[in-house]
């Protein structure tokens, strides 16, 4: 019975233990830019790296602005555009050390200049930047830069506006 109990509760610090690391699912630009396309909710997506200090600053914002907006259905996506020897572990090890919550992927993809454009067109590979997409009010805005809390707040008020 000793050993019984003893395997439960290993198997429950185990489970609890793996359900606090994020994961992070690997797509292709193509997938990305059908995720964006098909969305049915306003969606905020966030291209950022562990290693770019200004991406690694807003995104905190990002985290707390879009859960503001929670009530109309706003939604956030961190696409990683870290290197590929830090896919899965040091993306979910960075994520988890910084308490993110939101959803993240990383984009499999080394020609900035190829999946740049599929963005959008003015995108000159720097980051962060952010793309912000209403299907419903055909909304679509990309902002090639940081955005301070304040203006990420005015910006989310546009995405969801009647």
């Amino acid at each position: 019975m000793k050993k019984i109990i003893a395997l439960a509760l290993l198997l429950f610090v185990f489970y609890q233990t793996q359900a606090q690391v994020p994961q992070i699912r690997k797509v292709k630009i193509n997938e990305l830019i059908k995720i964006i396309d098909t969305t049915s909710v306003p969606l905020v997506v966030n291209f950022w790296a562990s290693w770019c200090a200004p991406c690694i600053k807003e995104i905190p914002w990002f985290e707390k602005s879009v859960a503001a907006f929670s009530d109309q259905k706003v939604k956030l996506l961190l696409v990683s555009l870290d290197f590929a020897d830090d896919y899965p572990k040091g993306i979910a090890a960075f994520a988890k050390k910084n308490n993110y919550t939101s959803s993240i992927v990383w984009l499999d993809e080394t020609n900035a200049d190829d999946f740049c454009p599929k963005i959008d067109k003015q995108w000159d590979g720097a980051i962060p930047v952010t793309l912000m997409v209403n299907k419903k009010k055909g909304y679509r805005k990309f902002y090639a830069q940081q955005l301070p809390e304040q203006r990420l707040l005015m910006e989310l008020k546009a995405l969801t506006a009647q």
